[in-house]
């Protein structure tokens, strides 16, 4: 059997060391070296919960198992209960061992045998079972106190048969990263161990510095430990090197963000480490992934955490790792490592998700939508740190085409839609040129267009600017993702506020988009489109009248009248025919175009509610407040339906609805339903958003009219 063969694995050895008779054991005993304790080790949260969990007399949990990813002081954690509990003088008999092998674990078993027990070091097989009966808890015999420690646990099999049994007396403590199912039941408890807490981790590194007559800034000190993720094992690496090198935090953290830097790069090396340490930071994942490489589906562990590691560490969303492009990144993965099979499956992708969680690599938890998946930012340093440079570019690709994939046209989640942003965010910031070989990747227009969309207007207008200026240096002035992003940019300079300057830009762009692209070119018509809007926006109504009359000419000459762009034409002309003071013109133009909308897009398309607030809205301004309650109460029905309640959209409805609402004489009402309104843009956008200032405005002028009399107008 397989069991016994690993017993049998380096019996002449053993024998050799263990033949000669042996003198009986002085009492209280210990076997097996614990690892030194590491200098300034930091009296954490964990410390007291392990203490609590196994050290009472009667305690509820006989084994506790620590698990956690490489490098957060699970080792440590249990060598310093161990040396407590010994140094408290309640234990008789302390074993620890070193389990990351069957035959490690034998070895340290029988060894205990022949040492305790006088066991025959020939029959190594015979020495376990011996030591695990004796363990076994017998009511007639005088109690032995023991604890047997298995640090470093690396295969769930490698126990099997050969965990401590239960006794009130004994207790078992183990460590390993593996989360696997079976590490339950039989009465053993799992604790999870994590990173430090930011507060742990400064006080850890400042204590380290100190020690060696070291100090800094404790803001920098506190942002290095952020830089290195709290990661107990990165600390004590990085502060060895910071004094070393004679190198300040400040300096340091700017050699990390250094994307032309490895780990290896920025940690002691070998003959270096501090507190007895075996691996580096950069080495410290490396055995867990290829171990998780060899679970099912084999092969597809590395290649999906290469995946994740060019995303967001604190949530990815899980439809970018399961959809069409990164199936297709996981297929190509193993048929260039010679693999011939059908394409990876969703299934299988999830799968693969599991076994890197089972291996603690990332954190999976599928009802965390939209942060599903979670990786330590070193793990992914790490990860990234290994790629040969046409490897990385792909893979920056392919994660971009992943992010690009799951990205919803109409952005009704806005939790899903902050992800995807961060998602982007962490591509964008160690991809170097990979996102602008031959053109712009789609992703960098979308995010800056979602900042906007999600209301952070400014935000989106310098993210913008950035992006034009890179696009003008990567694929010179007229490529056509050039003159796209300066078309974002202006559109969101006018958002943030500066309507004249937006026109001077759309003005400049359109010079430009007609000499490269033909007057009748769908881009060229585009920006004439939002040329004549900003014209309005700055003032000057009449000139957006003409524009949108000759621009709505050219769509229906060129795309056809139903076309989606010849529609949004004629919603402009209406609209700036009301802000030419021709209301009742706007809403007859409104109500034309809804019928024509309905028919060509269906009742919810985006395109549709818009045309229903402005019909709504007009419907006010030409002196029918009634209808113009009515008009936008059913439409709020409607986007909350479709939008969702915390989209951009559906706000402004819910604001023009408690405005007419107050025209109509219901000033409570208003007050009311602007007290709900402020509520939500304060948690969704922040104080000092436009749209919450706006809201504070009209509350309070409502309210004023609630308790006052009655005044007509704004």
């Amino acid at each position: 059997m397989a069991n016994d063969h690993s017993l049998a694995v380096g019996h002449a050895d053993f024998v050799a060391h263990y033949a000669a008779p042996r003198a009986p054991v002085p009492w209280p005993h210990q076997i097996g070296v614990i690892p030194r304790q590491a200098q300034c080790f930091q009296h954490r949260h964990a410390v007291e919960q392990l203490q609590a969990a196994i050290d009472a007399e009667a305690p509820a949990v006989l084994c506790q198992v620590l698990v956690g990813t490489g490098g957060v002081g699970k080792t440590q954690l249990a060598a310093h209960h161990a040396r407590r509990a010994w140094a408290a003088g309640r234990l008789d008999l302390l074993v620890w061992i070193t389990a990351t092998t069957r035959e490690s674990i034998t070895d340290a078993y029988a060894q205990a045998a022949v040492e305790v027990l006088g066991a025959d070091p020939a029959d190594r097989r015979r020495a376990v079972q011996a030591l695990l009966a004796w363990l076994e808890h017998k009511p007639s015999a005088a109690p032995c106190r023991w604890l047997v420690v298995l640090d470093d646990i690396a295969d769930l099999a490698d126990l099997r048969g050969l965990w401590p049994p239960d006794n009130p007396h004994g207790r078992t403590l183990a460590t390993t990263r593996r989360r696997d199912a079976a590490l339950t039941g039989n009465d053993r408890h799992v604790a999870q161990i994590g990173f430090f807490t930011p507060d742990e981790a400064a006080a850890y590194l400042t204590s380290s510095l100190a020690a060696h007559h070291r100090h800094d800034h404790p803001e920098q000190i506190r942002a290095l430990a952020a830089d290195l993720g709290n990661l107990p094992l990165a600390l004590s690496q990085a502060a060895a090197y910071l004094i070393d090198a004679d190198l300040d935090c400040a300096t340091y953290r700017q050699l990390l963000a250094d994307r032309a830097r490895t780990l290896p790069d920025l940690l002691p090396d070998p003959s270096g480490l501090p507190d007895d340490q075996v691996t580096t930071v950069a080495a410290a994942w490396s055995l867990s992934l290829e171990r998780a490489d060899r679970l099912r589906p084999y092969g597809l562990a590395r290649p999906m955490l290469e995946l994740a590691s060019m995303l967001d560490p604190n949530g990815i969303p899980a439809p970018v790792l399961t959809g069409p492009p990164a199936l297709a990144y996981l297929t190509g993965s193993l048929i260039r490592a010679g693999r011939e099979q059908p394409e990876v499956t969703a299934e299988q992708a999830v799968a693969s998700l599991r076994a890197l969680h089972r291996l603690s690599l990332v954190e999976h938890n599928p009802a965390a939508s939209p942060q599903a998946v979670r990786v330590h930012q070193l793990i992914q340093r790490a990860v990234r740190d290994t790629l040969a440079p046409d490897r990385y570019d792909r893979l920056v690709r392919a994660a971009a085409d992943a992010l690009i994939a799951a990205w919803p046209d109409i952005e009704r989640d806005t939790a899903l839609a902050r992800s995807l942003r961060a998602n982007s965010d962490a591509i964008t910031s160690h991809t170097g040129d990979a996102l602008w070989r031959s053109d712009a990747h789609l992703l960098l227009l979308r995010a800056g267009r979602s900042l906007g969309e999600a209301g952070q207007v400014t935000a989106a207008a310098a993210y913008l600017h950035n992006l034009a200026d890179a696009a003008h240096r990567h694929l010179g002035p007229d490529h056509p993702h050039t003159l796209a992003a300066r078309h974002e940019l202006a559109r969101w300079q006018g958002e943030a506020g500066d309507a004249a300057g937006a026109a001077a830009a759309y003005t400049e762009l359109l010079v430009d988009q007609e000499r490269v692209l033909g007057p009748d070119d769908p881009d060229v018509l585009d920006t004439r489109h939002n040329l004549s809007y900003w014209q309005g926006r700055a003032g000057e109504a009449a000139r957006a009248v003409a524009g949108f009359a000759e621009l709505l000419a050219d769509r229906q000459r060129v795309l056809g009248t139903d076309d989606p762009a010849a529609l949004a034409a004629r919603h402009e002309l209406a609209r700036w025919q009301g802000e030419a003071g021709d209301a009742p013109g706007a809403v007859a133009g409104f109500a034309e175009l809804l019928a024509i909308q309905e028919r060509v897009l269906g009742p919810d398309d985006p395109d549709v509610l818009n045309t229903r607030h402005s019909l709504a809205w007009w419907r006010g301004e030409a002196g029918d407040a009634a209808g113009a309650v009515a008009g936008f109460a059913e439409l709020l029905a409607d986007r909350q339906r479709v939008q969702g309640p915390d989209h951009p959209h559906t706000l402004t409805t819910r604001h023009d609805l408690a405005r007419w609402q107050g025209e109509a004489g219901d000033a409570a009402g208003a007050a009311t339903a602007l007290t709900e309104l402020l509520a939500d843009e304060l948690r969704l956008l922040g104080p000092d958003h436009p749209r919450t200032l706006t809201t504070r405005h009209d509350l309070a002028r409502w309210q004023g009219e609630a308790n006052g009399p009655r005044r007509s107008g704004r």
